[in-house]
């Protein structure tokens, strides 16, 4: 009878996979030599007054989806903002727009979805 001593077991296969979703989630469409679908925008640099309101280079699905989810950059409701949501990834350094895990874009920090997840 033949032992392997290096096998995983289900319970480290399913700890392993779910340690690892948060970094697919993060690594998201980011790619090198990815392909640009047909509805995909050519990134255009556009001059406004708010850079968080800059949706160049954001596909067509995605600004749909960003409708979707009733994203608005002036949150209607105080203390619901994207700062305070679970799903927001802050700006980098330098940078007045963060991110979200629902959808691509720039999101402005005192932003709003119906999605909004408050932070635990």
């Amino acid at each position: 009878m033949v032992k392997y001593t290096s096998m995983i077991t289900r319970r480290e296969f399913t700890l392993k996979s779910i340690m690892s979703l948060p970094a697919l989630l993060l690594a998201g469409g980011v790619g090198c030599g990815e392909k640009r679908d047909a509805d995909q925008a050519v990134p255009e640099p556009q001059a406004t007054a708010d850079p968080c309101s800059d949706l160049s280079g954001v596909s067509k699905n995605d600004i749909e989806l960003r409708a979707k989810f009733a994203y608005v950059n002036e949150s209607p409701i105080a203390d619901n903002q994207c700062t305070n949501c679970n799903l927001f990834l802050p700006p980098r350094e330098g940078e007045k727009c963060g991110g979200c895990l629902l959808f691509k874009g720039p999101v402005n920090p005192s932003g709003y979805c119906t999605y909004w997840a408050p932070k635990v």
